[in-house]
Parts: structure tokens; sequence; C-alpha cells
């Protein structure tokens, strides 16, 4: 199969990106270093291209209720302008995407899937609103999609000449205002050069941010202006591997590695994603109910010292001698660049969970003390 490449690649190129395959996708990993595009999303910002993401889009007057029964959440409750973080789930309540819910319009709605499940995701919505007046849309290839992250962020954006807010004041006149006032998991809708374009502020990297959401072909002219303006302000392109590292310190599940489809909502954390306080039945709903096995794995943080650090396959021991039980496996590990010392995610067994505990690393077959801890294992100032 013919790999995909981003409505910026030239742009990467250019830039002298290193690129890798991620779900079919040539993508850049890197530009300079991973570990100095990771610091400069903690201290200034990081600009990203997640044109991979796929992009499937409800419209009608029933599309609220066949999202309250395709997914986990409660959609019908969001406003206009809200996004909100869902999942969907199989039958047997396990995890078969999460997803980024935005509402657009009175009907409208925009579910934001990952790369690998864009097909799946599309399909389930769309035999899942089959009994709804509501139409299933994959606008997946007419969306790029471009992420500033960092605490310089909201700066670069204002700094950047041509956006305008749909309320139609002039070129730039309530930008700022809008940009201050937009929250966490809202969106508004904009234009960038006249051309339209969903502002929203979700993020992925446990540091301030926005996405920005517009069709291909105007994806390199917003790429250049937000790095032009973005200079005065230490702003890089950021590639996949420090997106990586900067959402495991932040304690973001990542698909295919915390989430899948043998793992309910609750054994990772997210129980609170999954509204069974809503009307109705969803997909899932029983399996929920019924819960996981007594003995099923829960996912816990482990923080270590020293420079070794586990890796997703990585098993974890309760002792460090030849007769310790193995107890999980290590999902997502790094050897954390803000923090200076290894830190993981891993399943484990019920009884090794509890905050505190020191469980073994078996790293390269040497075992490494690991505590317990609770995540996230970073954590921005507001």
């Amino acid at each position: 199969m013919t790999e995909r490449l981003s409505p910026l690649d030239g742009v990467h190129r250019a830039a002298g990106a290193s690129f890798t395959d991620f779900a079919g996708w040539q993508m850049p990993v890197r530009y300079s270093s991973d570990l100095a595009e990771h610091h400069a999303v903690r201290n200034a910002a990081g600009i990203f291209d997640l044109s991979h993401m796929g992009e499937i889009v409800l419209i009608g007057p029933e599309s609220a209720a066949a999202l309250d029964f395709a997914l986990a959440g409660k959609l019908s409750a969001i406003e206009i302008g809200q996004a909100k973080y869902s999942l969907l789930l199989a039958e047997d309540g396990g995890i078969i995407d999460d997803l980024v819910v935005y509402r657009t319009g009175d009907d409208r709605y925009m579910v934001v899937a990952n790369a690998s499940n864009r097909e799946v995701v599309a399909d389930e919505l769309r035999a899942r609103a089959g009994g709804f007046d509501t139409n299933v849309f994959d606008e997946s290839d007419d969306v790029a999609l471009i992420a500033v992250q960092g605490p310089a962020s909201r700066e670069i954006l204002l700094a950047t000449p041509g956006f305008t807010i749909e309320s139609g004041h002039p070129d730039g006149e309530d930008v700022p205002e809008a940009l201050a006032s937009l929250r966490y998991y809202r969106a508004i809708a904009g234009a960038f050069r006249g051309e339209p374009t969903l502002i929203a502020r979700t993020g992925y990297t446990g540091e301030d941010g926005f996405e920005l959401y517009v069709a291909p072909e105007h994806a390199t002219a917003l790429w250049e202006a937000l790095t032009e303006a973005g200079a005065a302000h230490a702003l890089v392109p950021a590639g996949l591997a420090s997106r990586d590292t900067l959402r495991l310190e932040a304690g973001m599940p990542l698909y295919g590695h915390e989430l899948n489809r043998d793992i309910l909502p609750v054994q990772a954390g997210l129980g609170r994603v999954v509204a069974l306080s809503k009307e109705g039945d969803f997909v899932g709903r029983a399996a929920i109910e019924h819960g996981p096995a007594a003995d099923a794995p829960v996912l816990v943080g482990l923080a270590a010292e020293g420079r070794r650090a586990g890796r997703a396959g990585y098993e974890v021991f309760d002792g460090d001698g030849a007769d310790a039980a193995r107890v999980g496996v290590v999902t997502s590990g790094a050897l954390s660049p803000t923090l200076g010392h290894p830190i993981a995610m891993a399943f484990v067994a019920p009884d090794a969970a509890e905050t505190g505990r020191e469980l073994y690393l078996d790293v390269r077959g040497t075992r490494v003390p690991a505590s317990v801890v609770a995540l996230p294992f970073y954590k921005r100032n507001a």
C-alpha cells in the first residue's frame, strides 16, 4: 500500500525532518533532536503537523442522539463551540478508539479519531447512526491539522497576521479577546486570510496550546505564517518523538499502548469518561456496568531513579529475586526530559497498584526498582 503524505510534506523536507511510518503516513519524527523539541514545547512553543488524524462529521437533527448511542459520553450535553473527550466502545466494553468530539453547529458535530482507526471509526459511526436522522461524512482528506503547543502559543497566534473570528470584525480587531476568552476544550470558528479555520484549545502535550483545522491547500501558508511569527518566541517544529514524551509526562494514554480492544475504560483510569447516568442504551453499556474481572490489570504510573528507562513491552515484577512474580507489563516508558528520571505507564495486577508500592522493571535482564506513583507525572503551572 502506498504511504500517505501530509499536505505539509514539502515543508517538512525543506526543514530537514526525519520521517517515520505512522498508521500508513510518512510523518516527521524529529527535525533537530527529540530533547530540544521536547524542551521547546515545555519552555516556549512547538508546532506540530497532525494532518494524519481523522475527521468524521455528523450532520442532522438527531446527530446528538446518534452520538449518545454510539459513544460512551453524553455528547448531547455539550454546547456549540465545546469539545469533549470520549470513547468508542465495542459491545464487550473494549476501547475501539479514543476521540475528541466538537459541536460546531446546532446539528453538526466533528469527531476527531486517531489516524490508525480513521476507517473503523467512520464505519462504526455510520452503522450506529443508521437508525437516526443524521448523515455521517468522513472529511479527513479535506482537513489539515496544525497544532501550536507551549506557554508561548497564544502570543504566537496573536503575532500571526491574517486571523479573523467569525463575528465579522476587521482583520485582527477581535482576535486577542477571542483567544483570551477561549477556554480549555472549546473551539471558535474563524478564518486565516479569508479561509475557514477552526481554532480549538485541547492539546496532547500537557501544555497550553491551540489546534488549527484548515483545508489542505491552505496548510502551508498557515504553517509558514505561524513559523515566521513564532521565531521571536522560540517556536520550533516538533515531531512525533517529542510529542510522545510530552504526552507520557502528562499521563495521557496513547491508543495501541494504554488503550485497546482488550481494555475497559475503568482499567485505564477512564471510568469518568463513561456517562452511565445518561438515558437510554449505548454500545458497550452492559459490559461497562458488569465491569472487568476482579484480577484485571489496571494502569499505573511508575517512577524510577538513574538513567535506565522501561520501554513498552518490558515486564514488571514484585521483587528482584529469581522467584519474584511477574505482575504486569510496561505500555509506555522513557527517560523524562523534564523530570530527569525514568517514568513509565504500565498495566499491573490490582494488588500491586497501590501508590508507593515498590516494583521492579526488567530492563534488558536487569531488575530496576520503580515506585507506583499517581498520574500525571508532570502538570504545568496554571
